[in-house]
C-alpha cells in the first residue's frame, strides 16, 4: 500500500490540544482508536507539511 492507494475505509479525525500541552490527532476507524500526541513544535511541522501537500495537490490534474 502506498499514499496513492485508495481504500474504502471511513474514519473520523479529531485534532485538539491535550491537558498536558500536547497536540493530539485522534483517529477512529472501524472501532479502532488511534491517539497520536505531538509537541507543539512537531505539530507546526506537520501543519506545514499538510499545507505544502495541499498546494502540490492543487497543481495535479485528476485522471478521469
Amino acid at each position: 500500500m502506498s499514499i496513492n492507494t485508495e481504500r474504502d475505509i471511513e474514519a473520523n479525525l479529531q485534532i485538539g490540544p491535550t491537558d498536558q500541552g500536547m497536540v493530539r490527532l485522534f483517529v477512529l476507524a472501524d472501532g479502532i482508536e488511534i491517539p497520536m500526541d505531538f509537541a507543539p513544535e512537531e505539530a507546526e511541522e506537520i501543519a506545514e507539511e499538510i499545507r505544502l501537500a495541499a498546494q502540490a495537490a492543487q497543481k495535479v490534474k485528476p485522471r478521469r
